[in-house]
């Protein structure tokens, strides 16, 4: 008799055996032990159990102290404000948004904040894996730079990345499905120590746009350039940008290039495209000049505050080849703003100027003000072409 048919026998037979008398049992039993082969006190415990349905049925394991649904409704709320950041940033950045969550939404429970601040990055993927989005991939839109490419030397060796001021940048082309004709480039402007990261829209790819918001960026950051890595593109291996930095009579910036067809030699910038780009305008094409200033007054105020003061990045501590695997290990999830703070090669003043600035914002009230003039930007894109 296959399994199937034991079980089905065993449930016709069980409540028959529950109302019999001691003599019928002996009986049911001796039965029950012919057909299906059974150990007679084997066959005793299986009668004498109770009928078991899938609701009745415990768990194994641990009960799960974190399906309390206030918990789950303050996580998903904050994992979408930070932009569905990955579990090991998101727990480095639960303690920096649950007192604004409460002025925001509601307060909460002292079990629910403490559990929400001890939940483990495994945790909080199992909580969240039925919320999970896909994302598309996009084109490249770098056209190589000639004109300057062996006056500017690759970068062969690693940067002092002990201080912040060593940048990595790259432009991402806003194109939608075709490169011709003209449309807005954003411009990303990464510090490799601290994961400081500014954007600014420009109309095209010329050098004299660039160079004018990469100043503006200059201006807006509170320590200065020492070094300055980008791709072979146009945009960046031009006269103007390399008299800009190489031609300052007391602090030169020290120019540099990846190699060609190597997009890991930027990979703090790269990944930045996607976080800081990508993940806030999309893939649309942006071929209307007008969005240029509605886009850079995003980029300058609201979303360069929102990811430098509220969003933890992760920092690569070291990294080992055990045969032929690497293993990586990271720094505890900090926010640029936290790596800026305690850097000795900050000054007092612009440490001051950063506190004060951080103790004036507000992550959601930030993320209100991104998503309307996010409303702003695509309406313009929608706007018929003439």
């Amino acid at each position: 008799m296959v399994l199937r048919s034991r079980r089905d026998y065993l449930e016709a037979v069980r409540l028959r055996y529950h109302r019999s008398s001691k003599k019928d049992k002996t009986v049911i039993l001796d039965e029950f032990c012919a057909n299906c082969g059974y150990n007679r006190k084997y066959a005793i415990r299986l009668l004498k159990k109770k009928k078991t349905t899938p609701s009745s049925r415990k768990r194994p394991g641990p009960r799960s102290v974190y399906n309390d649904e206030s918990l789950l409704k303050a996580l998903k709320r904050i994992w979408f404000a930070t932009d569905q950041m990955c579990s090991k940033k998101l727990k480095a950045a639960i303690p920096l948004w649950l007192p604004f969550y409460e002025l925001e939404y509601e307060r909460l429970a002292i079990e629910v904040k403490n559990k929400l601040l001890s939940v483990s990055p495994a945790t909080i993927d199992r909580l969240l894996k039925p919320v999970r989005v896909l994302h598309k991939k996009g084109r490249c839109g770098t056209k190589p730079g000639t004109l300057l490419k062996n006056q500017i030397p690759i970068k062969t060796h690693n940067w002092d990345v002990t201080r912040p001021g060593f940048f990595e940048a790259d432009t991402v082309a806003h194109c939608g499905n075709s490169m011709a004709g003209d449309f807005v480039h954003s411009l990303t402007f990464t510090d490799i120590f601290s994961g400081w990261t500014e954007n600014r829209a420009v109309w095209g790819k010329g050098s004299q746009g660039v160079l004018r918001e990469i100043r503006d960026i200059e201006l807006t950051i509170a320590f200065p350039i020492l070094g300055f890595d980008c791709d072979n593109g146009s945009e960046f291996l031009n006269y103007h940008l390399v008299r800009y930095f190489t031609d300052r009579p007391k602090t030169p910036v020290l120019f540099t290039r990846s190699r060609p067809y190597r997009k890991n030699d930027n990979a703090f910038v790269e990944q930045k495209n996607w976080t800081h780009v990508r993940q806030l305008l999309g893939y649309d094409r942006f071929d209307n000049k007008a969005l240029v200033p509605v886009i850079n007054d995003l980029y300058k105020n609201e979303w360069s505050l929102f990811n430098n003061f509220f969003c933890p990045t992760l920092k690569l501590k070291e990294k080992q080849k055990l045969n032929s695997k690497y293993v990586k290990k990271y720094e505890p999830p900090q926010t640029p703003y936290q790596r800026i703070i305690v850097s000795s090669d900050i000054t007092e003043e612009a440490k001051t100027k950063l506190e004060t600035l951080y103790n004036s914002l507000n992550p959601f009230t930030l993320k209100r003000t991104i998503e309307t003039k996010l409303k702003t930007i695509f309406h313009i894109v929608r706007l018929p072409t003439i």
